[in-house]
């Protein structure tokens, strides 16, 4: 076997590998002496035709086979001895050649990671706590999730759920494929597009409507991206929403077997509190990737960028699914991913090349804390534990958390923090703040 390397990029390879037609025909014979034996050939009886035969009958694919098998052992061959790190699969090339059997494999490889400059990366780290405010307005909205709905012979206003038979055109041609019966709409809950729910204001059942809106311009389904669309609809049912005391009653729904203001205060605080803990660490440590981010510039394989696209369209098909929608993601640009993909992989590649380069190692009695501390939000704690250990792709998804943190702790020895004072509701929810 000769090989051959071509640097015609960066990242890129061009790797030409020729195999000798002596190497072919060594794997050839003796698979057509055995195909010889197996075949049943008109005129000979089961494994009496001539190989002379079987080669002319069978020889042109048994030496595709041989070929592909070959290419796939000397690939991994020749990566090893020329000492390359290919990043995704390799795009091969056969070549024509007299002189035995000659293909070209272009293909990236990994970038060399530089750390320097890793160190002092300015973080900004949150601290907040749980006033009595935080308490009541949690308790409000776990009222809120509880709440029931009473028919109501009135105008709608916003906050109750109208019921409405409707269906929506573009151009005389519809996009909801005829009508949409019994649909439910909360009113003020942005559920729908914009402009829709305050178009079912101040109707009665009974009332028919119908109005234009338009789709946002960056509306994931191109075909209905910035154009105007006629809504037409019926409404069948008004209801208002029931909002729920706290009493005893109440509490138990939550699961709490104490049923005193108190205890049910108490438990909700305690549920906050870890809530809010486990935001500021995630907090922190995309603050951190962030910093990193920006502060290292690195080359990235392509192949895993578009890996790490289709895996974010894959998510997307899978979401839609599981709420009976008929998605396509033809129909969705890849671009619209490509920044998020490019962030993920050059992250994927910086933390490696820190857990490499600096031996860090996975403290498994911090996995094992993890889990402990996960399954306690559960009534039989020591059945996920079970559940964890029982299954390596579950627990590993564990351990990479617990890497993750080791890694963010690692940086944090080595940034310039500052602390943020800030309140609760701004951590949990930012983009209300």
């Amino acid at each position: 076997m000769e090989v051959s390397v071509e640097q015609t990029s960066e990242l890129n390879r061009k790797m030409t590998v020729t195999l000798a037609e002596s190497a072919i025909q060594s794997q050839i014979t003796p698979k057509l002496k055995k195909l010889a034996g197996d075949v049943r050939i008109d005129g000979f009886r089961k494994g009496k035709a001539p190989v002379s035969l079987v080669n002319r009958l069978y020889g042109a694919q048994v030496r595709e086979e041989v070929i592909q098998k070959l290419i796939e052992t000397s690939y991994f061959d020749a990566i090893q001895e020329q000492n390359l790190n290919p990043a995704g699969y390799p795009q091969i090339e056969i070549n024509p050649s007299e002189s035995g059997f000659v293909y070209t494999a272009h293909f990236e490889v990994y970038p060399t990671i530089s750390l320097e400059g890793i160190v002092d990366l300015p973080i900004t780290q949150q601290h907040a706590q749980i006033e009595e405010s935080d308490i009541d307005e949690m308790i409000t909205k776990l009222r809120e999730q509880r709440k029931t709905w009473e028919p109501v012979e009135r105008s709608s206003q916003t906050g109750d759920r109208v019921t409405i038979d409707f269906s929506g055109h573009i151009d005389g041609e519809t996009f909801t494929d005829g009508t949409v019966e019994n649909y439910s709409v909360e009113l003020g809950s942005g559920q729908m597009m914009t402009g829709f729910e305050d178009n079912l204001v101040d109707l009665n059942i009974g009332d028919s409507k119908s109005f234009t809106l338009s789709f946002p311009h960056d509306h994931a389904n191109e075909k209905l991206a910035g154009k105007p669309a006629t809504f037409d609809l019926s409404v069948k049912l008004i209801e208002s929403p029931i909002i729920p005391e706290i009493s005893p009653e109440f509490i138990r729904s939550l699961g709490l077997e104490d049923e005193t203001d108190d205890a049910f205060r108490s438990s909700v605080k305690e549920n906050m509190a870890r809530e809010l803990k486990n935001k500021l660490k995630q907090n922190l440590r995309d603050r951190v990737f962030d910093a990193v981010y920006q502060k290292l510039t690195i080359a990235l394989p392509q192949s895993l960028v578009q890996e790490e696209i289709d895996a974010h369209l894959k998510s997307y098909t899978e979401l839609a699914k599981k709420r009976g929608l008929d998605f396509d993601p033809i129909n969705l640009p890849r671009e619209m991913f490509e920044t998020q993909a490019q962030k993920r992989v050059a992250l994927s590649l910086i933390l490696g090349a820190i857990v490499a380069q600096h031996n860090l190692e996975i403290n498994e009695d911090r996995v094992r804390a993890l889990v402990e501390e996960m399954a306690q939000s559960y009534e039989k704690p020591q059945q996920i534990i079970e559940w964890y250990y029982k299954d390596d792709k579950r627990l590993s998804e564990v351990r990479q958390n617990v890497m993750e943190e080791q890694i963010v702790e690692w940086l944090l020895q080595r940034a310039i923090v500052t602390t943020e004072n800030t309140s609760f509701n701004a951590v949990m929810n930012p983009n209300e703040a």
